[in-house]
């Protein structure tokens, strides 16, 4: 995997690909919020030679900073786009782990018919008939909930709420431990108001291509279990229940997630 840079008026971001081949399938991997690239290792070493591959720091995280936390959701489908173009990518297949699942369906809403594919792991719909009013305003408070706990109960609920695994769990750590309390709960809030703005917003979000949900037994996020059993149904969405896997089934359950991704992507 090769790294690049995208210049934005916010800041810079750095994304990877391998070498991108004409005739194969292009799998974009998204990570979630305050988890960086690393967060599709396992992912990217299986597939490295089997399909065109890019993943990104999300803008504000990890490499991709400093970053002015300016932006909506629908600017990252934005940069995301335009970095897809500046690879050389198109019809992708769409693998968001739980903020970049929400990233995808605005890239979807904003670019009708230039998936080719989208699988869910750990995310849930952006639509707004399945949210609350109440988990809306829960969600814009993000920041101040975060604030008043100690930052190494903080620290302790990212990195044991997210995974059921050793590796899943030092990945986490290492993630937050690349933030200060400070810069953690910043980003945290923004990424859960922007969430809350692009649910307000009800748009269609129409998933527009196959698609797939991944969602691991023990995924302790929020309502993640729930929003994908009325995704799965209200949708008619296929949904794999990963066993023994927390909030990040990727990296819980690697080899499981690896055989439906590959799955899936020679189905289409």
């Amino acid at each position: 995997m090769k790294a690049y840079t995208f210049s934005t008026s916010s800041g810079s971001i750095h994304y990877w690909t391998n070498e991108i081949c004409s005739g194969r399938r292009t799998l974009v991997f998204l990570p979630g919020l305050t988890a960086d690239h690393h967060l599709f290792d396992r992912q990217t070493e299986a597939f490295e030679q089997e399909f065109n591959l890019m993943t990104w720091d999300a803008p504000g995280h990890a490499a991709s900073r400093p970053f002015s936390l300016n932006f909506r959701l629908m600017d990252k489908a934005l940069w995301l786009h335009e970095i897809l173009r500046e690879a050389g990518i198109k019809d992708p297949v769409l693998i968001g782990q739980s903020m970049g699942g929400y990233v995808s369906q605005c890239f979807m809403e904003k670019y009708p018919g230039e998936s080719a594919g989208f699988i869910s792991i750990d995310s849930a719909p952006l639509k707004r008939c399945y949210v609350t009013g109440a988990e809306i305003w829960a969600l814009k408070r993000t920041e101040p909930m975060y604030r008043a706990f100690p930052w190494k109960t903080l620290r302790s609920l990212g990195v044991n709420g997210c995974s059921e695994t050793e590796y899943g769990r030092s990945l986490m750590e290492t993630f937050i431990d690349s933030y200060s309390k400070d810069e953690y709960c910043r980003l945290a809030g923004h990424g859960m108001k922007m969430l809350a703005e692009a649910m307000e917003a009800d748009l269609p979000y129409r998933i527009d291509c196959p698609a797939v949900l991944i969602c691991g037994e023990k995924d302790q996020a929020g309502s993640a279990k729930s929003y994908n059993r009325r995704w799965a149904k209200k949708e008619g969405l296929p949904v794999y229940w990963i066993r023994d896997a927390g909030h990040n089934a990727n990296t819980d359950r690697p080899e499981e997630v690896n055989r439906i991704i590959r799955e899936f992507v020679y189905s289409l």
